[in-house]
């Protein structure tokens, strides 16, 4: 929108790569804009709004790396992809804490040298395991929370201190299983694809605004454990794929749906 792009130019800025989406539906207009240029933040948003309607929300960043508490509990495909991404700086985000309820991937965050915070749920119920586990988090003051398969229904209450900051991965069938052992279940019916979405939580569960999803062929030759394999693969990577999109600024909510500007 030239609107924008005008007070960037009054400010002697060089626009590097514009996006802009409209979504005649719903009547909205989304726009990403990377520049250049040494800039008061608060003037340039407060001039951009003067220029804008009245209920326009802008947001100016820097590029930099981003907070991010990880929730994990016994499967470490998701956790060790992170760890190493952030050890080599793949992603630009730094891992305050992993937090888990079980201490089985304690001595794999211990070798990367980052805070491990076991918070047990047994005997407790799920408001009091969650304020316990608030009590880990909050102080960190996060950027981003990441469910690396956190295998816990988490309450709305809680899902709203975190609304539009926690990502989640889960696995993602074509019919969906439901329950223990997805991948026994997959096998069973002879799947031909086995995928991952990644998205945000909301309280309903696993239906929050879809990131990222993957898909991978398989066939008859697949057995279980080669599924559960192939099935590792694909949910690190919507992981990843999804974690890179919203910490460079890239995801933008509407309603229950995404924009993406690649």
């Amino acid at each position: 929108m030239h609107h924008v792009t005008g007070v960037l130019l009054a400010h002697r800025c060089n626009v590097l790569v514009n996006h802009e989406f409209a979504d005649v539906e719903a009547g909205r207009f989304f726009m990403r804009t990377e520049f250049s240029g040494e800039v008061e933040a608060g003037e340039v948003v407060e001039e951009c709004r003067s220029v804008l309607p009245a209920d326009a929300v802008i947001r100016l960043v820097r590029p930099g790396r981003r907070r991010v508490v990880v929730l994990a509990s016994r499967e470490h495909h998701c956790v060790a992809d992170l760890l190493v991404r952030e050890n080599f700086e793949e992603l630009p985000f730094e891992i305050l804490a992993v937090a888990s309820n079980h201490r089985e991937l304690e001595p794999l965050v211990r070798r990367f040298d980052l805070p491990f915070k076991h918070v047990p749920h047994e005997n407790l119920s799920r408001e009091a395991h969650e304020q316990e586990l608030l009590a880990v988090i909050e102080p960190l003051r996060p950027d981003l929370v990441v469910l690396a398969k956190y295998m816990r229904v988490l309450s709305p209450e809680f899902v709203r201190r975190f609304a539009g900051r926690m990502i989640n991965i889960h696995h993602s069938f074509l019919p969906a299983f439901v329950g223990a052992r997805p991948y026994h279940q997959a096998f069973a019916r002879g799947v031909k694809v086995i995928g991952a979405t990644a998205h945000f939580v909301t309280d309903e569960l696993d239906a929050g605004p879809i990131i990222v999803q993957e898909l991978l062929p398989v066939d008859h030759t697949h057995s279980r454990q080669e599924l559960a394999r192939a099935g590792r693969d694909v949910e690190r990577m919507a992981l990843a794929k999804a974690l890179r999109l919203v910490l460079e600024d890239r995801v933008f909510l509407n309603g229950n749906r995404t924009v993406i500007f690649d």
